[in-house]
C-alpha cells in the first residue's frame, strides 16, 4: 500500500467546500451539546451517525428542501422500522424543478453517439413537464399509480419521470436493450397504468428498431391502458400504429399547452421509484424507494460529498436500467446542468466521452471502473489530447476500481483531479462509501463512509475489524432505506434480503476492508467470495492482477466444488489473436501470486470467447458458477449477452 497520496485537495479548496460550510452550521446550531466544535470530516461523520435526527434536519435546511418538515424528525431507532420525518410533506419533482432565475440556460444537454444532439433550457424543461403532467393526469395517473418506461437516457425520459413524480405516482425504468422477458419480469410485477417506450435507439453506430420487441411486450402489460411511443429513430408513428392503446409522444401532448406546474405534496416515505435487483438468480425483486429519503440522500451526496454547485455540468455514463441514472437526474435539484449520453462509450471513436467533456466543460465525470480500464487498455491519454481544465471530480462505480486504474487516471487523464471510487447499490439508490472533498486520495481506496451512514466492516462473528476482510454492514437506520419490496406485504423478503445475517443490522452483501487511512476497499460481492481451503478471497483481488496483463482483456473467477473442497477457476478473455498457452498461464499465475497471495492463484485457467454480464455491465460470477455445476440459470433475461453462458457448459478441463 502506498504511503504517499495520489492527490491532496488544496487548503483553499477545502475551506470553500460545501461540507465545511455545513460543518460550521452544525457547530453553530449544536455547539452547546457538542462540547467541542467539530473540526474535520471524520468528526462530522461521527456526529451524523450518533445524532441522525439532527443531522438530517440540517441537511433539509442547508440544501433548501421545499416542503413542510413537520414537528418530528425521527420515529423509532431500529432497523427495519425507523422512519425519518414522519410528519413531513413534500414532492420529489417540485424539489428538482425549484430553480428560480435560470430561464434560458441549459438544464439538459444530450448526445446520442454522433447521431443526435439536443439541449433543453430550464424553461423548456418546465414546459415539457407541464404538458406531460396534464396528459398523464388525463390518462388517469395519480398517487400510487405506476408508470413504467423502456427508454434511453434522453431528455424526454427525465421529463416524464418528473411529471410522474409531480403527481405522486411511481416511476420505474429499464433500458431498451432489455429482452422481452426481462422487461415483463420487471414491469409485469408492478402493473403499470402507463407504459412509455422509445421507437428504437442507436448503439455502436447502428440503428436498432424496437418495433418487433414492443409487439411482444405491450400485449402482456394489460394494465397499461395508455402506451406512449417516444421518437428517436423517427419511427414512432409506424410503431404506435402497430400496437394496442398506443400513441406517439406528440399526439399524447398535442391537446395541452404549458402552464404553471402543480405539485402533489405527500408524506416523506411516499413511494417514488421502483428499482430491481439483478435477477440473475430468479425473478428480480422490486425495490421501492421513497421520495423524501431519495431526495435527501442525493442532495447530501451531490452537495456535501461531491461538492456539486449551481451551474456545474454533471455527467454520468449510465443507462435507465441502473440506479446511477436516478442519482444523476437528482443533480438538477442542486442547480446543475445534466450532461446526458446514450449509446456506446466508444462510438463513433474511443475518445467520444472525452470529446464531450471538453466541448461541454464537464465539472463532474462519472463512469464505471470497466470504462476506465478499457480506456487504459486502449492507450487513451486525454491529458495530452483534451482540455479538461474545468473537470474537478471523476467518480467510478459499478465494480471496484483497481489500484492501477487510479495510476492511469492521474498519469493519463488529469493530474489535478479529485478521483473518487464510490460504492453503494440499487438497494439504497445511492452510496455507502464515497467522496470526502477534504481528504487525500489514496491509491486503490474509497475515501470515506457517507455522512449519516453508520458503515462498518464486521467479521463472521459480528465484530468490528480493521485491515481485515469482512462483511460491509450499516449498523444504524439511514434515510434512504427502501420503503418496502413490491408484493411483499409482510416484509418477509425485505428482512431476508438485509437483516437475516446480523439481526437489526443492514448486511449489504459486499466483501470489504477498512484501511489504515480510514478508507475502504471493496473486494467484490460476498456471495461471489471464493473459499478455497476455507479462506475467503474476493474476486476483485484476482481481477486487479490479471487485467494488468496486456494479453488479457477481462476475466471472471468462480469457486468450483472439487474433491470435498472448493478450487478457484479463472476464465480469461484474451486479446484478438492471442491463444492461452502454458507460458501465458504461468505469467498469469505469477502475477496473481506476487500481486495478491499464493491462495489467490487459480487451480485452472480457461480461455473463453466472452464473459456474461448484466445489463448494467457487471460480470455475473454466480451465473457462471451455476452453469459449471450443471445448475440452471433462472433468469437469463437479466443478462446483456445470455448466449455467453453456453461457453461454460461441459468444459473438459474442469472435469465436467
Amino acid at each position: 500500500m502506498s504511503e504517499t497520496p495520489l492527490w491532496i485537495p488544496g487548503p483553499d479548496r477545502v475551506a470553500a467546500s460545501q461540507v465545511m460550510a455545513f460543518m460550521a452550521e452544525a457547530n453553530r446550531r449544536h455547539g452547546s451539546s457538542l462540547g467541542a466544535a467539530m473540526k474535520n470530516y471524520r468528526e462530522l461523520h461521527a456526529w451524523s451517525v450518533t445524532h441522525p435526527d439532527a443531522f438530517w434536519d440540517l441537511v433539509w435546511d442547508f440544501c433548501g428542501v421545499v416542503g413542510d418538515k413537520g414537528a418530528r424528525l425521527m420515529d423509532g431507532g431500529a432497523m427495519p422500522g425507523a422512519k425519518f420525518f414522519p410528519d413531513a410533506r413534500l414532492n420529489f419533482a417540485e424539489n428538482l424543478l425549484a430553480h428560480p432565475g435560470k430561464g434560458a440556460s441549459d438544464a439538459l444537454v444530450f448526445r446520442g453517439e454522433d447521431k443526435v444532439k439536443k439541449r433543453l433550457s430550464w424553461d423548456e424543461l418546465d414546459a415539457l413537464v407541464s404538458r406531460l403532467q396534464q396528459a398523464l393526469k388525463a390518462a388517469g395517473v395519480g398517487k400510487g399509480d405506476r408508470v413504467a418506461a423502456m427508454m434511453p437516457n434522453l431528455p424526454e425520459t427525465i421529463a416524464v419521470m418528473l411529471a410522474v413524480t409531480s403527481l405522486g405516482a411511481i416511476w420505474s425504468s429499464c433500458s431498451p436493450d432489455f429482452g422481452e422477458r426481462g422487461v415483463l419480469d420487471r414491469f409485469g410485477q408492478i402493473e403499470p397504468k402507463v407504459f412509455v417506450a422509445v421507437d428504437g435507439y442507436w448503439y455502436n453506430g447502428k440503428a436498432l428498431s424496437l418495433a418487433d420487441k414492443l409487439k411482444g411486450i405491450v400485449p402482456h402489460l394489460p394494465t397499461a391502458k395508455t402506451v406512449v411511443i417516444v421518437p428517436y429513430l423517427n419511427e414512432a408513428d409506424a410503431v404506435a400504429k402497430a400496437l394496442p392503446n398506443a400513441v406517439t409522444l406528440d399526439a399524447f401532448l398535442k391537446p395541452y399547452q404549458a402552464k404553471p406546474l402543480v405539485f402533489e405534496r405527500l408524506p416523506f416515505n411516499t413511494p417514488a421509484f421502483i428499482l430491481y435487483s439483478s435477477g440473475t438468480t430468479g425473478v428480480p425483486k422490486c425495490i421501492v424507494h421513497g421520495a423524501g429519503g431519495t431526495l435527501l440522500q442525493h442532495l447530501k451526496e451531490h452537495r456535501l460529498q461531491s461538492d456539486v454547485r449551481a451551474g456545474d455540468r454533471v455527467f454520468y455514463f449510465t443507462t435507465c436500467g441502473w440506479m446511477m441514472w436516478n442519482w444523476l437526474v437528482s443533480g438538477i435539484a442542486s442547480g446543475a446542468t445534466l450532461m446526458l449520453f446514450d449509446g456506446s462509450p466508444f462510438a463513433p471513436k474511443e475518445s467520444v466521452l472525452f470529446d464531450y467533456a471538453q466541448d461541454e466543460k464537464f465539472t463532474l465525470f462519472g463512469t464505471s471502473a470497466k470504462y476506465i480500464d478499457a480506456c487504459k487498455k486502449a492507450g487513451l491519454a486525454p491529458i495530452k489530447t483534451h482540455d479538461l481544465s474545468h473537470l474537478r471530480l471523476m467518480t467510478s462505480t459499478g465494480s471496484p476500481l483497481a489500484a492501477e486504474s487510479f495510476d492511469y487516471v492521474y498519469d493519463s487523464i488529469k493530474k489535478d483531479l479529485h478521483l473518487a471510487s464510490i460504492s453503494g447499490g440499487t438497494d439504497i439508490v445511492s452510496c455507502f462509501v464515497l467522496v470526502d472533498p477534504t481528504a487525500p486520495v489514496w491509491r486503490g481506496e474509497i475515501q470515506a463512509a457517507g455522512l449519516g451512514m453508520a458503515v462498518d466492516v464486521w467479521s463472521e462473528e459480528g465484530k468490528h475489524i480493521v485491515e481485515e476482510k469482512g462483511e460491509l454492514v450499516c449498523t444504524k437506520p439511514f434515510v434512504c432505506m427502501p420503503v418496502m419490496f413490491w408484493n411483499d406485504a409482510d416484509g418477509k423478503k425485505y428482512r431476508a434480503a438485509y437483516f437475516e445475517r446480523f439481526p437489526g443490522v443492514w448486511c449489504h452483501g459486499d466483501f470489504a476492508e477498512w484501511t489504515k487511512h480510514g478508507g475502504m476497499i471493496i473486494h467484490g460481492r460476498s456471495d461471489a467470495t471464493l473459499n478455497p481451503g476455507g479462506v475467503r478471497i474476493g474476486t476483485a483481488e484476482i481481477y486487479a492482477q490479471v487485467e494488468q496483463i496486456p494479453e488479457i482483456v477481462e476475466a471472471i473467477a468462480i469457486g468450483q466444488d472439487w474433491d470435498n473442497d472448493v478450487r478457484v477457476v479463472l476464465f480469461v478473455r484474451c486479446r484478438e489473436g492471442v491463444k492461452l498457452d502454458d507460458p501465458l498461464r504461468d505469467v498469469i499465475k505469477k502475477k496473481i501470486r506476487t500481486g495478491a497471495t499464493p491462495r489467490h492463484v487459480p487451480a485452472k485457467i480457461v480461455q473463453v470467447a466472452d464473459i456474461p454480464r448484466t445489463k448494467s455491465g457487471k460480470i455475473t460470477e454466480l451465473a457462471v458458477r451455476d452453469v459449471v455445476h450443471g445448475r440452471a440459470v433462472k433468469n437469463t433475461e437479466a443478462l446483456a449477452n445470455p448466449e455467453a453462458l453456453k461457453l461454460y457448459e461441459g468444459i473438459k478441463e474442469l472435469g465436467v
